[in-house]
């Protein structure tokens, strides 16, 4: 019988089950890590871009997966509320785990070389340029001016969704009569359905220089880099949407599918009965702090545009979130200062309701002082919604004519304003904050309503009318953009 040495079977072993770290190691943590653990994503401090990241904090401890708090937390029984990845459908396979386990007990090798990025879902090279190709010039460049007006996509739907909106698109054609700036005023109007009374302020249309300065105090990178921003004329609710506009569209006494349709419609039903509406809500929404007067609260911004829609079918004006451009050009009013009143945060105390004055409560609208344009709560109270999302990047510098973040990515979208929960720099004119999965943590549906950030107990919106009005389409998409795509395909 031939006898191996020892040391010959252990170096043949350790040969033999070595991890090969990019075709076996790095596809798991691409697949399952790196959605959240990446430096552009602020849903963990946790990073795994490079080998440097993944080991820092002692999270991965090379040469012993069993002190790793890495492997301990993906090794975690399914029903630990500390296992990771935390969505059921992004576990790990056993094969998996144990790739990792023994990756770890083997020194974590990573070439340094290699760096972890999310593979983009559209390839240029291998999935657009061979489309391209097919073009002739002409279609080419009508498909780059495409691009460049933002790549509206037809509505889509159902047959009876689709001749809604038209309905409410030829109403809105017909109702609004301003077609000027100089035909712009102020007014106030009344919700049809509830009667409460809301008020819209004439925004003149203009240029402004958009984000802080690099020099501004409790600055953070993402409100630059300041870019002159150019935008078209548009009305701005006067205050912040109320719980006497908003209650009668949340609570309408009839039975709804959790997509907010109407369960069982009627034929004689209105337009207005069968867009979508929020279900019932299942804790009392204003938390005890007070509902006549008082800002409505903690809704998703799938359902601050669900309101505007609902408004919009009612009164013939098409209503919606304000872009972040417009919300802090109304909140700048014309100055230039933190501020919309100056620089000095002592001064805020007679503007907004915030952590040293608001008595851990929100405050009923439009007690404070105005800003230069009569637009009352623009800092503090409650926090507000707008349409974009909020890119951790910054700015494109590029973007100038009332840009709009793209992409389809649910969370962070970009809160504004800052609220009675948050200190005076949260309240800065160019102050911005991220939605986050969190706000909707107390919820117990699963999955989780598209309606509530219950968690959220100062997150509001005002809305806005814009000048000119977009066609069906746009109409469509821009209410259907709190939607989140990813889970609906």
């Amino acid at each position: 019988m031939l006898r191996v040495p020892a040391i010959l079977l252990i170096s043949v072993s350790v040969a033999f089950s070595a991890v090969d770290f990019e075709s076996q190691v790095q596809p798991i943590l691409v697949d399952h890590c790196l959605k959240c653990h990446r430096k552009d994503n602020k849903k963990s401090d946790y990073k795994l871009d490079t080998r440097a990241d993944a080991i820092g904090d002692e999270v991965i401890i090379p040469g012993d997966p069993a002190k790793s708090l890495f492997i301990e937390l993906l090794s975690l029984d399914d029903d630990d509320d500390d296992v990771m990845p935390p969505a059921k459908e992004e576990r790990m396979t056993a094969g998996e785990k144990k790739i990792l386990s023994d990756w770890v007990k083997e020194g974590a090798p990573w070439p340094e070389k290699i760096v972890l990025k999310m593979p983009a879902p559209v390839d240029f090279k291998r999935d657009i340029e061979p489309i391209l190709g097919k073009l002739t010039a002409e279609e080419r460049e009508k498909l780059k001016l495409w691009i460049k007006s933002g790549a509206p996509w037809p509505a889509t739907g159902n047959a009876e969704e689709l001749k809604r909106l038209e309905r409410i698109h030829a109403m809105i054609s017909e109702a609004s009569r301003e077609k000027t700036p100089e035909q712009m005023a102020h007014y106030s109007s009344k919700v049809p359905v509830s009667m409460a009374t809301y008020h819209m302020v004439a925004v003149p249309g203009g240029s402004f220089s958009m984000g802080s300065p690099e020099g501004e105090a409790k600055r953070k990178a993402h409100e630059g880099p300041r870019r002159m921003v150019k935008i078209a004329p548009f009305w701005i609710g006067k205050f912040e949407v109320s719980w006497d506009e908003y209650e009668t569209f949340m609570i309408d006494g009839g039975r709804r599918n959790k997509d907010g349709s109407k369960k069982f419609p009627d034929p004689g039903d209105k337009d207005v009965d069968l867009i979508s509406r929020p279900t019932k809500p299942y804790v009392e929404m204003t938390f005890g702090m007070g509902k006549k007067g008082f800002p409505a609260i903690s809704m998703t911004q799938h359902a601050a545009l669900q309101y505007c829609k609902w408004l919009s079918a009612q009164t013939g004006h098409f209503y919606r979130l304000p872009t972040e451009a417009e919300w802090e050009y109304a909140c700048r009013a014309g100055t230039d200062t933190i501020y919309s009143f100056g620089d000095d945060p002592k001064d805020l105390h007679a503007y907004g309701w915030f952590i040293d004055n608001a008595d851990f409560t929100y405050q009923k609208i439009g007690k404070k002082k105005p800003n230069p344009w009569g637009i009352h709560d623009m800092h503090g109270n409650v926090a507000e919604w707008t349409l974009d999302i909020l890119s951790a990047g910054g700015y494109d510098k590029e973007a100038t004519d009332n840009p709009l973040a793209s992409g389809r990515e649910l969370y962070p979208r970009a809160v504004r304003g800052g609220s009675w929960n948050d200190f005076s720099d949260g309240l800065r004119s160019a102050a911005r904050l991220g939605s986050r999965k969190s706000w909707k943590q107390q919820d117990p549906q699963l999955p989780k309503s598209i309606w509530y950030h219950t968690d959220a107990q100062w997150l509001g919106f005002r809305i806005v009318r814009p000048l000119e009005i977009p066609s069906a389409e746009e109409m469509q998409r821009i209410w259907n953009m709190g939607i989140d795509h990813d889970t609906l395909e």
